[in-house]
């Protein structure tokens, strides 16, 4: 993301501290009935832990997949009800329906869908709330039709680095390439070093 975008949103989370080798893994746009425990079976293989940012109307649908995320030691976050473009819509329906996620999703997380969000609304979220806006240091891409899950993998495994935010999607659109780049991601990293040390994965 340009610096100019961070800046901007400088009260948003973009990155953890590198300070100690860790990575932290994102899954957007879940529950999905399928493809969320597949994840999450990948992710028990690696004892990986990750954050869940789920859409509410989605959970409302599957309330045993977010059980099974919460049981299995993840964190969630929410991502609206119906994943809306904050820059599309007003401030109160953007709030309201944040608002109606959280009946569903016990986080004081947030994640904006597409990574769009106004000013007002973040500054609404954090007094009204407290919430964390949390962005990323890293797309994998893998909701991008256009590309394979071998250049998935690399938009991650070249990149990636200690306190990165890593972006995936629990769902439909992503599964082509999530399906490959996945379980191939969580192997390398498990055996990359960082100044010397082992990376290892944190939820946020």
């Amino acid at each position: 993301m340009p610096a100019l975008i961070r800046w901007y949103y400088s009260s948003c989370i973009w990155q953890m501290p590198s300070s100690e080798p860790a990575v932290y893994l994102t899954f957007d746009d879940g529950p999905h009935p399928e493809i969320t425990p597949w994840v999450l079976e990948q992710l028990r293989k690696w004892n990986v832990r990750a954050t869940f940012f789920c859409i509410g109307s989605r959970v409302q649908q599957y309330p045993e997949i977010m059980a099974q995320i919460l049981q299995e030691g993840h964190t969630v976050g929410n991502h609206t009800h119906t994943h809306l473009n904050g820059w599309k819509t007003s401030d109160d329906v953007y709030m309201k329906n944040i608002q109606q996620a959280r009946e569903w999703i016990p986080s004081g997380l947030f994640r904006p869908p597409y990574g769009r969000i106004r000013q007002s609304q973040i500054k609404e979220l954090i007094h009204s709330s407290g919430d964390r806006v949390v962005m990323w240091s890293l797309l994998s891409g893998d909701f991008d039709r256009s590309i394979s899950g071998e250049q998935c993998m690399r938009n991650v495994l070249t990149t990636i680095r200690s306190g990165d935010i890593v972006v995936f999607h629990d769902s439909e659109k992503a599964w082509e390439r999530l399906e490959y780049c996945l379980p191939r991601i969580l192997a390398h990293i498990k055996d990359k070093k960082w100044e010397g040390k082992r990376l290892e994965y944190k939820y946020l």
